[in-house]
């Protein structure tokens, strides 16, 4: 068998792509954006290809066509070069396929057939969870997979720890968990790659990052949209099983892991399951004082009127569904104790806005204005998007001759789009695509994880419904419920906008 490789690399990445749900929104939006930007910048196998799978009963022209317009939508104009477009575009086949029946799969193995040499093929499931079990089984009875043929597939799975334990059984029948690849697309932001660079590769950083010197950790992902048209699903999901089950833990994990012996994938992944092993459950007491649902009223969004959540198309006006949650958590662990994690996570926001504030300790002995004390702690800002980058809040003498030792308060600053003007920032997804061809999977998710995050989040869950409370309510455009700014008042605190 003829191996292609990159230059100085043992990693392959000459594979197969076989893409289910090529007509989807993810895949419209994300996914095939990624690959030709992998593409543009020489990244893909010369012999690469790409098979689209979808249920629409359309032609090879029709489907390039509208991968075309696609493109043309989601990739810059500078960016879409001619010759770069074309080359892509000549990797593209498609395939219409009921995903439920066996029919049609053998088209896969027949399209596999046609390469001039032997390569892995990667599965991505661009397409609900429910599918995965399926389409796996009929690729293994078609005689597509062979010993290296790899899976993706998308969070969240399942809907509660029981669910994901069918799912991922379904899965693990067909494809060992070497090769199965979760993707949390956090996990392929630049940023979160610089927090694990930060963290372990700096000393100044790496002393400092406990307990003793960290006084407390929020971790804010706000989302400015609604629902989008999904009230459907998002009713039976809500904002904790559609985000905090994944894109918050895994953040929290980041943040809270102790150094792994390498960065190999599992020496990575062992020890965010200790962090997620480590998270202290939730009493009743601690859920009615530490936890805050809410769910969004008629308010603005950028001086436009914005309905409430039971006002949107297709509402059950009696939903008690949370489109919002603000937490205060632990890590119980020798590192974290006596540390509170304030999450927070909601739809129809001021912004979208994605971060994690550090905030260290002040020091123990004091001896500037009594008025400026409030200042006298550092901060480290860690921003996710909309802009990329990291800020180190640091205390100097304001500048004057009749300022004395007045303090003021100034960052440290990186931003990536700054710092590095000529570099384009890749999106998440060009990571994650490239880590799968090259057999990589420290940023995806161990089935271990899944299980952990899903049985702490089961749990809350459970006493929601024991509880039998609405969930309050806030006005679009908001940073959500009061109760959630009096949840980190009562601690002599505040969220970071507020200062």
């Amino acid at each position: 068998m003829t191996q292609h490789t990159r230059s100085g690399s043992s990693e392959r990445t000459d594979i197969d792509l076989a893409l289910f749900g090529a007509l989807g929104d993810l895949s419209r939006r994300k996914l095939f954006p990624a690959l030709f930007h992998l593409d543009r910048e020489g990244l893909l196998d010369e012999d690469c290809r790409i098979l689209g799978l979808a249920r629409q009963d359309i032609s090879v022209d029709e489907f390039k066509a509208q991968i075309e317009g696609a493109l043309k939508k989601y990739v810059k104009p500078d960016e879409l070069v001619e010759v770069a477009l074309t080359r892509f575009m000549n990797r593209l086949s498609f395939l219409s396929v009921d995903f439920k029946t066996v029919d049609g799969y053998a088209g896969v193995r027949e399209w596999r057939e046609t390469a001039d040499h032997e390569r892995p093929l990667v599965v991505y499931l661009a397409v609900g969870a429910s599918l995965y079990g399926d389409i796996c089984r009929y690729l293994q009875e078609s005689g597509s997979l062979d010993e290296e043929s790899r899976v993706v597939v998308e969070k969240p799975i399942g809907y509660d720890l029981e669910s994901s334990k069918v799912i991922n059984d379904a899965i693990g029948e067909v494809f060992p968990e070497s090769r199965v690849y979760r993707i949390d697309h956090y996990l392929g932001k630049e940023t979160v790659q610089n927090l694990i660079a930060l963290r372990f590769a700096n000393p100044l950083f790496g002393t400092q990052w406990n307990q003793n010197h960290i006084s407390h950790v929020e971790v804010t992902v706000a989302e400015k949209v609604g629902i989008e048209g999904r009230w459907g699903y998002f009713d039976e999901a809500g904002q904790l099983r559609d985000m905090v089950q994944n894109h918050l833990l895994q953040l929290v994990c980041l943040i809270a892991m102790d150094p792994p012996a390498n960065l190999d994938a599992d020496a990575i992944r062992d020890e965010k399951v200790k962090v997620l092993k480590a998270l202290k459950p939730f009493t009743d007491d601690m859920i009615g004082r530490d936890v805050v649902r809410g769910q969004y009223t008629a308010g603005t969004s950028d001086g436009q009127s914005a309905p409430g959540y039971l006002e949107e198309d297709d509402a059950n006006v009696s939903s008690h569904t949370e489109t919002f949650v603000a937490m205060k958590t632990e890590v119980a662990n020798w590192r974290w104790a006596g540390v509170p994690f304030y999450l927070r996570t909601g739809k129809r926001m001021p912004e979208k806005l994605s971060q994690i504030i550090i905030h260290f300790r002040q020091q123990p002995h004091y001896i500037f204005d009594p008025d400026q004390r409030a200042l006298a702690a550092n901060k480290l800002i860690i921003r996710l998007q909309p802009d990329e980058g990291m800020r180190l809040e640091v205390l100097t003498k304001d500048s004057g001759l009749d300022k004395g030792m007045r303090l003021r308060r100034g960052p440290l600053q990186l931003d990536f789009n700054s710092a590095f003007p000529q570099v384009r920032i890749p999106d998440a997804y060009e990571r994650l695509l490239l880590e799968v061809m090259k057999g990589q999977q420290y940023l995806f998710v161990r089935r271990d994880e899944v299980e952990h995050a899903w049985k702490w989040c089961d749990d809350l869950i459970a006493a929601w419904k024991d509880r039998n409370e609405p969930p309050r309510r806030y006005p679009a455009g908001s940073w959500g419920p009061v109760a959630s700014i009096a949840m980190i008042t009562q601690d002599g605190r505040s969220w970071y906008e507020d200062y």
